[in-house]
């Protein structure tokens, strides 16, 4: 979410830009003022379709920046058949969830249902590894997904040494 703001900023300062170059060029006063109207009306059209983009999934092939992170945490997984499978994904080294989504395949939605479920009975994480690698999801034979038991715990309590008091001790 805050990354929108420095593109809105960078779409704001083109415009502004561009619209100073219309002002000053030896133009008449007309299209000078034209030019003004469509940079203040461009400026609340930027910005209503930068926060509309919010809701929306980004396709997995578009996810330049994220090519280097390796793994990502499956939050949720949503299936519309023959048309693309969607993703809530927490990656690596992040706490807010990102939305995507890939093509259908028939064979990756029957891998990630299965997959979901079994996590779901054991109660572990589902971990996806190289969702944004260049390769095509048919290069890489779909997506490879590992199950994360949760940790056991532990067998005994761990021992906590009697606290005794020392009248003679500053400390209380």
């Amino acid at each position: 979410m805050d990354v929108i703001y420095f593109i809105f900023a960078a779409a704001t300062g083109i415009a502004a830009l561009l619209a100073s170059i219309a002002i000053w060029a030896p133009r008449d006063t007309l299209i000078r003022a034209l030019a003004l109207a469509v940079m203040a009306l461009f400026m609340p059209l930027v910005y209503v379709q930068f926060t509309g983009l919010l809701a929306k999934p980004k396709p997995v092939s578009f996810a330049w920046l994220e090519r280097g992170i390796e793994r990502a945490e499956v939050l949720s997984v949503s299936f519309d058949e023959g048309k693309a499978i969607y993703m809530w994904v927490r990656l690596d080294g992040m706490i807010e969830p990102r939305f995507y989504s890939l093509p259908w395949r028939q064979n990756i939605a029957e891998d990630l249902e299965d997959a979901v479920d079994q996590a779901t009975r054991t109660r572990s994480s589902l971990i996806v590894r190289d969702l944004f690698s260049k390769r095509s999801l048919e290069e890489r034979g779909g997506v490879s997904v590992e199950i994360i038991p949760p940790p056991t715990p532990p067998l005994k309590k761990p021992v906590v040494p009697p606290r005794v008091f020392n009248p003679r001790s500053p400390e209380i």
